[in-house]
Protein backbone atom coordinates (compact mmCIF):
# COMPACT_ATOMS: atom_id res chain seq x y z
CA UNK A 1 0.00 0.00 0.00
CA UNK A 2 0.93 3.58 -0.76
CA UNK A 3 1.92 5.81 2.19
CA UNK A 4 2.77 9.16 1.82
CA UNK A 5 2.76 11.61 4.71
CA UNK A 6 3.33 15.44 4.02
CA UNK A 7 4.84 18.15 6.51
CA UNK A 8 6.33 21.43 6.45
CA UNK A 9 3.01 23.69 5.64
CA UNK A 10 2.57 26.88 7.88
CA UNK A 11 1.81 30.50 8.01
CA UNK A 12 3.64 32.87 5.52
CA UNK A 13 3.86 36.11 4.77
CA UNK A 14 3.26 37.41 1.11
CA UNK A 15 6.36 36.91 -0.71
CA UNK A 16 7.96 35.10 1.35
CA UNK A 17 9.08 30.64 1.01
CA UNK A 18 8.57 27.34 2.52
CA UNK A 19 9.57 23.92 1.85
CA UNK A 20 7.00 21.00 1.88
CA UNK A 21 8.67 17.39 2.31
CA UNK A 22 6.45 14.64 1.94
CA UNK A 23 8.28 11.20 3.34
CA UNK A 24 6.84 8.12 1.08
CA UNK A 25 6.99 3.99 1.57
CA UNK A 26 8.71 1.94 -0.88
CA UNK A 27 5.65 0.87 -2.41
CA UNK A 28 4.94 4.17 -2.77
CA UNK A 29 8.37 5.23 -4.89
CA UNK A 30 7.61 2.57 -7.47
CA UNK A 31 4.97 4.14 -9.34
CA UNK A 32 5.80 6.09 -12.22
CA UNK A 33 5.71 9.88 -10.56
CA UNK A 34 4.85 11.62 -7.56
CA UNK A 35 3.07 14.66 -7.44
CA UNK A 36 2.19 17.65 -5.68
CA UNK A 37 -1.52 18.81 -5.90
CA UNK A 38 -3.77 21.17 -3.90
CA UNK A 39 -7.27 21.75 -2.38
CA UNK A 40 -8.48 25.61 -1.15
CA UNK A 41 -11.62 25.47 0.30
CA UNK A 42 -14.64 25.71 -2.08
CA UNK A 43 -12.54 24.69 -4.76
CA UNK A 44 -11.30 22.24 -7.00
CA UNK A 45 -8.63 20.24 -6.71
CA UNK A 46 -5.32 21.91 -8.50
CA UNK A 47 -2.50 20.31 -9.88
CA UNK A 48 0.99 21.98 -8.59
CA UNK A 49 3.86 19.88 -9.65
CA UNK A 50 5.11 15.97 -9.92
CA UNK A 51 8.72 13.87 -10.39
CA UNK A 52 9.51 10.77 -12.11
CA UNK A 53 12.32 8.59 -10.90
CA UNK A 54 15.81 8.58 -12.04
CA UNK A 55 16.58 10.01 -13.51
CA UNK A 56 13.81 12.39 -12.62
CA UNK A 57 12.16 14.67 -14.88
CA UNK A 58 9.90 17.25 -13.45
CA UNK A 59 6.57 19.19 -14.60
CA UNK A 60 5.05 22.40 -12.99
CA UNK A 61 1.37 23.83 -13.31
CA UNK A 62 1.72 27.25 -15.57
CA UNK A 63 0.57 29.10 -11.90
CA UNK A 64 3.68 27.90 -10.36
CA UNK A 65 6.50 27.96 -12.69
CA UNK A 66 9.42 30.14 -11.89
CA UNK A 67 7.72 30.40 -8.60
CA UNK A 68 7.95 26.49 -6.96
CA UNK A 69 10.45 23.64 -7.51
CA UNK A 70 9.75 19.71 -6.94
CA UNK A 71 12.46 17.48 -5.66
CA UNK A 72 12.98 14.54 -4.41
CA UNK A 73 15.66 12.61 -2.22
CA UNK A 74 15.56 8.97 -2.83
CA UNK A 75 17.90 8.17 -0.30
CA UNK A 76 15.68 9.54 2.56
CA UNK A 77 12.33 8.36 0.25
CA UNK A 78 11.52 12.15 0.48
CA UNK A 79 10.15 14.57 -2.38
CA UNK A 80 10.07 18.20 -1.92
CA UNK A 81 8.18 21.19 -2.64
CA UNK A 82 10.02 24.26 -2.65
CA UNK A 83 7.90 27.49 -2.73
CA UNK A 84 9.07 31.10 -2.86
CA UNK A 85 7.45 34.27 -3.40
CA UNK A 86 4.20 33.30 -2.12
CA UNK A 87 1.24 34.55 -2.94
CA UNK A 88 -2.34 34.52 -1.28
CA UNK A 89 -3.28 32.25 -3.56
CA UNK A 90 -1.65 29.28 -3.01
CA UNK A 91 -3.05 29.30 -0.05
CA UNK A 92 -4.34 25.67 0.12
CA UNK A 93 -3.94 22.16 1.80
CA UNK A 94 -1.31 20.86 -0.34
CA UNK A 95 -0.60 17.01 -0.95
CA UNK A 96 1.52 14.50 -2.41
CA UNK A 97 0.15 11.67 -4.24
CA UNK A 98 1.03 8.89 -6.55
CA UNK A 99 0.50 8.96 -10.63
CA UNK A 100 1.21 6.27 -12.83
CA UNK A 101 2.47 9.12 -15.51
CA UNK A 102 4.19 12.13 -14.39
CA UNK A 103 1.33 14.89 -16.20
CA UNK A 104 -1.06 17.70 -14.89
CA UNK A 105 -4.31 15.80 -15.77
CA UNK A 106 -2.79 12.70 -14.96
CA UNK A 107 -5.26 10.63 -12.09
CA UNK A 108 -3.65 10.77 -8.61
CA UNK A 109 -3.77 7.26 -7.44
CA UNK A 110 -3.38 7.50 -3.93
CA UNK A 111 -2.08 10.71 -1.31
CA UNK A 112 -1.95 11.47 2.24
CA UNK A 113 -3.73 13.59 4.79
CA UNK A 114 -1.77 17.03 3.75
CA UNK A 115 -0.53 19.74 4.99
CA UNK A 116 -1.96 23.28 5.17
CA UNK A 117 -0.63 26.48 3.66
CA UNK A 118 -1.96 29.75 4.41
CA UNK A 119 -0.25 32.92 3.15
CA UNK A 120 -1.27 36.08 4.49
CA UNK A 121 -0.94 39.68 2.72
Amino acid sequence: QAQLVESGGGLVQSGGSLRLSCTASEFALNYHAIAWFRQAPGKEREFVACITGSPATTKLADSVRGRFAISRDNRKKTIYLQMNTLKPEDTARYYCATQNMCAEYAPFLSWGQGTQVTVGT
